[in-house]
């Protein structure tokens, strides 16, 4: 497991183990990498939470991470969580063995990787859009996503 900051009290909402990706539910090109990692999280072992929803904004309050402008995507686990390159790489770790090449872009020195990314997500509104409001999942996902208990 890569080096990630550790929190005193393991995440809210989550079970023992459980990855949970947050994710800019408004964005574009964030709801395209939701459904590609649906589409190839056959195991389930990923859960998805918009940063927008109650369990996104409870999450990140947890991580200390900005809670009203958040441009980053961030995993969480147990007491760890990963933003940015990290976050990228914690998802594809994941994933099918298939994916597991990507992690050859870690050779990269991670402040080059860093930037690359803020790049894209500092401008993806710009570059692939924004909808109104954030996209409500397929029936059939409903269950990837986070709820918090009733």
């Amino acid at each position: 497991m890569p080096a990630s900051p550790i929190r005193l009290t393991p995440a809210p909402l989550l079970a023992p183990g459980e990855t949970v990706v947050l994710f800019d539910g408004v964005c574009k090109l964030c709801n395209g990498w939701v459904r590609f990692v649906i589409r190839h999280d056959r195991q389930r072992r990923v859960r998805l939470a918009a940063v927008q929803s109650p369990e996104g904004q409870a999450l990140l309050a947890w991580a200390g991470l900005p809670v009203d402008q958040f441009d980053s995507m961030a995993v969480i686990r147990d007491r760890h969580y990963w933003v940015r390159s990290q976050a990228f790489f914690e998802i594809f770790a994941q994933l099918p063995a298939l994916w597991r090449p990507v992690n050859l872009l870690r050779i990269f020195p991670r402040k080059l990787l860093d930037w690359a990314y803020d790049r894209i997500a500092l401008n993806r509104y710009r570059l692939f859009g924004k909808y109104d409001t954030c996209l409500l999942p397929d029936p059939d996902h409903e269950q990837r996503f986070l709820k918090a208990p009733l």
